[in-house]
């Protein structure tokens, strides 16, 4: 369980986290072997060039004091004094700690230690790469067998293996080998050290200072992508829960327009019924009555009974043009929103008599012609409803304007009635509710003893793009 929360852990990190930390590891590593190759290539080329000059110094110095190594096996004592001389005093007594004459078999021909003089020692790599012509040098790998007396000494020593070579045939016919006092030579391989190591880190550290610059504005820019992409899903999921709302909102709404027009069609037909048909099916049987039709009726009663007729169809055909103006709109699609409130309160008082307060806002509000519709038929059907169940008592429609939403309220003080009286199936109100919630908008009813209270409420935004 703990290695799978690590590695969630670590892949919950950002993308510039993760660099740092194994850009880091990696550009460390990296240092660490770079700056000890280069440094130990740097060692090398130093300790070989440090050692070519001493060689050809302490050659140029011995060579002449040396007779035929091809011909001689052995070094006789005024060489051997010579060699004394020479070594332990001026320059080269001062600047060599050992010196020896190999022969190719490993045998020691001359030591200023006398002690080791004649003895025989295997060859070491060193020993081996001079008889082949090379010189060879190391700093402070005093690790050989005869090397006990140097590592004794205590003093940082270069070891130099110098091929001697017969003049006039270049033939390698003797090595020597000498421990140079080498304080200057390590103090400097210090200080070459030091600043290689100071370059490599240096670049190093430039080299990824500069990547992760790079890496991190790029994982910054990738972040902000991540957050916007992250933020834009959650729009869009936002969304796609709001249209799968209006979605289902709509289809319930076209499953009770249907309802609903089948309730307006059969309260056509009921006030059709009620109203005008009676009126004429009143006209028309007086028509046939014998008091119209005999000819012994009297003038004046014939007159009297016609007037009654016609009095019948005038009603009738009132009847017929109120129901025809409560259907038919007004031009209303280019009228402002004070202007369509206006006329839909001017048509009621007309038609009912009564008196309707009116208020509204002075600021200009831009609405599609469905908005303007489902407030012009809001308005005629609340003030309908006051006047129907309140007697048109204290009629007032206020408009306000609220942010980005605009809200239309259609009062009365009539004497009010219960919720629990107001049906689902309820025509006006449920024609209401569905008009206004298929715009997206809020629809509330406020019940109060008395009074009552119809508020619609549209968001002007969403209203002037539908």
């Amino acid at each position: 369980m703990r290695r799978p929360n690590l590695i969630s852990k670590w892949n919950s990190q950002s993308l510039a986290k993760q660099f740092l930390v194994i850009g880091g590891i990696v550009s460390i590593g990296a240092m660490l072997l770079v700056g000890a190759f280069v440094t130990r290539l740097i060692e090398d080329a130093v300790t070989r060039n440090s050692a070519a000059t001493t060689a050809l110094y302490v050659d140029s110095v011995i060579a002449p004091l040396l007779p035929d190594m091809q011909t001689s096996q052995a070094l006789d004592d005024t060489v051997a004094r010579a060699l004394d001389e020479t070594l332990g005093q001026g320059a080269l007594g001062n600047r060599l700690l050992s010196f020896r004459l190999w022969r190719s078999d490993g045998t020691v021909l001359y030591s200023n230690d006398k002690t080791m003089v004649g003895k025989k020692f295997p060859l070491s790599d060193e020993l081996k790469t001079a008889f082949a012509g090379k010189m060879a040098a190391q700093f402070n790998e005093l690790d050989d067998v005869e090397d006990k007396v140097e590592r004794l000494a205590g003093k940082p020593l270069l070891e130099i293996y110098n091929p001697v070579l017969q003049p006039w045939s270049g033939q390698v016919v003797a090595v020597s080998e000498f421990y140079e006092i080498a304080n200057d030579f390590q103090h400097s391989l210090r200080q070459a050290r030091l600043h290689t190591w100071l370059a490599v880190a240096g670049f190093t550290l430039v080299f990824f200072a500069t990547l992760s610059a790079i890496v991190l504005r790029g994982s910054r820019t990738i972040e902000n992508q991540r957050h916007a992409l992250s933020q834009r899903i959650d729009d869009l999921s936002a969304l796609l829960a709001q249209n799968e709302a209006l979605r289902e909102r709509v289809q319930r709404a076209s499953e009770r327009v249907t309802a609903l027009n089948e309730s307006y069609l059969r309260r056509i037909g009921a006030d059709l019924h009620d109203g005008p048909a009676q009126l004429i099916a009143y006209a028309s049987l007086r028509l046939d009555s014998r008091t119209v039709v005999s000819a012994s009726t009297s003038p004046v009663t014939r007159e009297r009974e016609v007037a009654s007729i016609k009095a019948s169809l005038d009603e009738a055909m009132r009847e017929i043009r109120t129901i025809c103006s409560g259907l038919v709109l007004p031009q209303i699609e280019a009228a402002s929103l004070s202007e369509i409130l206006e006329r839909s309160v001017h048509a009621h008082r007309q038609r009912t008599g009564t008196i309707v307060e009116l208020v509204t806002s002075s600021i200009p509000v831009c609405l599609s012609p469905s908005a303007k519709i489902c407030i012009y038929r809001f308005v005629q059907e609340a003030l309908n409803n006051a006047y129907r169940h309140g007697g048109g008592a204290g009629q007032r429609v206020i408009q306000r304007l609220q942010e980005n939403c605009v809200s239309i309220e259609v009062a009365d003080d009539g004497p009010g009635f219960s919720p629990d009286d107001v049906g689902p199936t309820s025509l006006g109100l449920a024609g209401l509710r569905e008009r206004v919630e298929s715009l997206g908008g809020t629809f509330e009813i406020t019940f109060a003893a008395p009074g009552t209270t119809v508020r619609m409420t549209l968001n002007t935004e969403e209203a002037e793009q539908i």
